[in-house]
């Protein structure tokens, strides 16, 4: 593995973490960006976006995958004001501010980043802070090399004060999209520790097992190490590097508990980006050195050498004894009736 030297301001923005695959073997290139949020400035952020997916297509990368909430922005250190039994005025105003900076999936922010994808022939795994009326979700959107918009997923299981701001995801977004360079599918940093989601996914054949995360602790390794050999597929992790200074300044936004022992460049999320294969080696990073494009060549190959020894949902399960449900359909609070007989009506004219 190597590193690229440090850019000059009129080259590449980042460096790059390289590892070369067998060129005798089929082989997908794929980058995970480890980089900030341009916080409550959705515009800056997609125009960043575009930068770095300019680049990482000019690295020959097919795939490319962005970290949690990249879109949006992830609210470290934030409590939005709330206490039990109690929430601010100005915690109200952050939500507020918040809710703007989201997107709608569809939605014209979604349409200009299929419109990325396109142009620059990749595929594009992204995460997104997405707007469903007044409730977020922290979701991740895919799209294809041809610029198409392929779908989302919906984090199942915010955690801990995430709970607050995020709303849950049902079953009905936990697509794997099978494309030229693979089965393609994401799961967002601790739901990757939920076993009976991960055995849904691998059900569905996921190949290429993407994680972004908000987790930048040594103990993600394990965690990320773990899934490519469960799961016998590969895994990309994608974090943000972000100091201080990269959120907005206090007042404006403070870091709960710990503002006053930060400056404005301490490191707030250390990043940790990684690719593994399916026998867990670590083909890129992890990268704890600040913002960067970490790339591999992905020799899918290994799959079924990795399966050969452990198809979890294959010859090594045992659905007489253990088995699992899945409710895949859309869990909606509200149904109206007068829609379902619209459709009866349809269909009887049919």
């Amino acid at each position: 593995m190597s590193i690229v030297p440090a850019p000059q301001p009129d080259g590449p923005l980042f460096a790059e973490v390289d590892m070369g695959g067998d060129a005798s073997a089929p082989t997908v290139r794929a980058t995970v960006v480890q980089a900030s949020t341009i916080f409550y400035d959705t515009l800056a952020t997609l125009d960043k976006a575009e930068r770095l997916l300019a680049e990482a297509a000019g690295y020959g990368s097919q795939l490319v995958v962005f970290p949690e909430a990249f879109i949006g922005g992830y609210p470290r250190g934030s409590n939005f004001g709330v206490t039990i039994g109690n929430r601010t005025a100005k915690g109200k105003e952050e939500f507020r501010k918040y809710h703007a900076s989201a997107i709608d999936v569809p939605g014209p922010e979604i349409e200009r980043l299929a419109a990325m994808a396109g142009k620059y022939k990749v595929y594009l795994v992204m995460g997104v802070i997405e707007r469903d009326g007044y409730t977020l979700y922290c979701t991740v959107v895919f799209f294809d090399s041809q610029g198409r918009f392929l779908g989302k997923h919906r984090k199942i299981m915010p955690t801990a004060l995430e709970r607050i701001i995020w709303g849950f995801g049902d079953g009905s977004t936990i697509p794997i999209f099978e494309t030229p360079i693979g089965k393609i599918g994401a799961a967002i940093c601790w739901e990757n520790k939920m076993p009976l989601l991960r055995t849904a996914m691998y059900a569905k054949g996921i190949e290429i097992y993407c994680a972004p995360t908000a987790d930048s602790r040594d103990v993600w390794q394990a965690s990320m190490t773990h899934i490519a050999l469960e799961g016998g597929c590969f895994v990309l992790s994608a974090n943000q590097f972000c100091r201080r200074k990269d959120y907005p300044p206090p007042p404006e936004y403070l870091f709960s508990g710990t503002e006053d022992e930060l400056n404005p460049d301490s490191v707030v999320c250390a990043g940790g980006s990684v690719i593994i294969s399916p026998s867990g080696a670590i083909l890129a990073g992890p990268n704890y050195d600040g913002e960067a494009l970490i790339s591999a060549d992905l020799d899918m190959g290994e799959i079924a050498r990795a399966k050969f020894d452990f198809d979890v949902v294959g010859h090594y399960s045992r659905p007489e004894v253990l088995s699992l449900i899945v409710r895949d359909h859309p869990a909606k609070p509200v149904t109206f009736t007068s829609a379902s007989e619209k459709t009866e009506d349809a269909h009887k004219l049919l």
